[in-house]
């Protein structure tokens, strides 16, 4: 009776809709994240612009390749009513932002951590294999953005100096969104109904949160770590840039065109203003990729 019991209980709470189910789920993750030393931190204004920066590059890789399955799959019905590329793509707004940080070689510059490049085989493994579960990936990034990613802007602005008017924040601009309330409703209902069965709606609930618990890992502190030791070994500071891209990372870029005269003058100012950053603080740093969901989907 017991198992009966449980196994009625489990089908009625999944019953409930796609949106509610998920949010339930990644409760627990989501007050992890919210509890972190880099979220308190970032919550007061202590951030570098050095942390920054690998976040911003490390955002970049991600949604790279959540965009190219979602291209890949926006015509199959497992995916096509939360096609919304003018609305929350965010690829070109981050290729802005690492053009205004990094100069016109940023495709070059920037670092992509081992965390990173796991969750980007993830995002090309579903899309290729289980297209079905890539909705868990862009709810909880799309839909965390546009919320909690908006209170993020206004204290990285702050905290780092940035201008007023907005270069190096694109990516938390919605251009496409008027009224971000009444999208995400929209986004929901369109989600809600999505056609799934029971072992499909448990396995993107599951694969939702892996979205929060794929950056960071347990490999990005020995990674890091590592770096670390070899740099005091050798008397010098940790080049981190260099060793966290891995050798196919270009692969993932196209060339476009390079910033003004202007911005090459800003981001070699902030070159020069970078201090050399901890192990914990870079570890601290990647923790935002998952805290911007977090913040998103308690305020959703």
């Amino acid at each position: 009776r017991k198992m009966e019991t449980s196994k009625a209980h489990s089908s009625e709470s999944m019953s409930k809709d796609l949106s509610e189910l998920m949010k339930e789920a990644t409760k627990e993750v989501h007050e992890q994240a919210e509890n972190t030393p880099f979220m308190k931190n970032f919550q007061k204004g202590q951030v570098s612009l050095q942390e920054f920066k690998l976040v911003t590059a490390s955002l970049y890789f991600i949604y790279s390749a959540l965009e190219e399955e979602i291209e890949r799959n926006k015509e199959n019905p497992v995916y096509a009513p939360v096609y919304f590329p003018a609305e929350l793509h965010r690829r070109a707004a981050l290729e802005q932002d690492l053009s205004y940080f990094y100069g016109s070689n940023w495709r070059e510059e920037i670092p992509c951590p081992e965390a990173t490049q796991k969750y980007v085989e993830r995002l090309h493994y579903v899309g290729k294999n289980h297209p079905e579960l890539l909705v868990a990936h862009a709810y909880t990034r799309y839909l965390g953005d546009l919320s909690g990613g908006q209170v993020l802007k206004k204290i990285a602005q702050k905290a780092l100096q940035l201008p007023s008017t907005g270069e190096g924040l694109a990516f938390f601009t919605f251009d496409g969104v008027s009224n971000a309330t009444k999208f995400k409703q929209l986004y929901r209902s369109r989600m809600n109904a999505l056609e799934m069965d029971l072992a499909t709606k448990k396995r993107v609930l599951e694969e939702a949160k892996k979205a929060f618990l794929t950056v960071p890992s347990p490999q990005v502190f020995e990674a890091l770590q590592e770096l670390v030791s070899k740099g005091q070994e050798n008397g010098h500071p940790v080049q981190l840039k260099a060793e966290l891209r891995p050798r196919n990372a270009n692969k993932l870029h196209e060339h476009g065109a390079a910033p003004g005269k202007e911005r090459e003058r800003t981001n070699r100012r902030h070159t020069d203003m970078m201090p050399s950053t901890p192990l914990v603080r870079w570890i601290l740093a990647l923790s935002f990729l998952a805290m911007t969901v977090a913040v998103g989907l308690f305020a959703m």
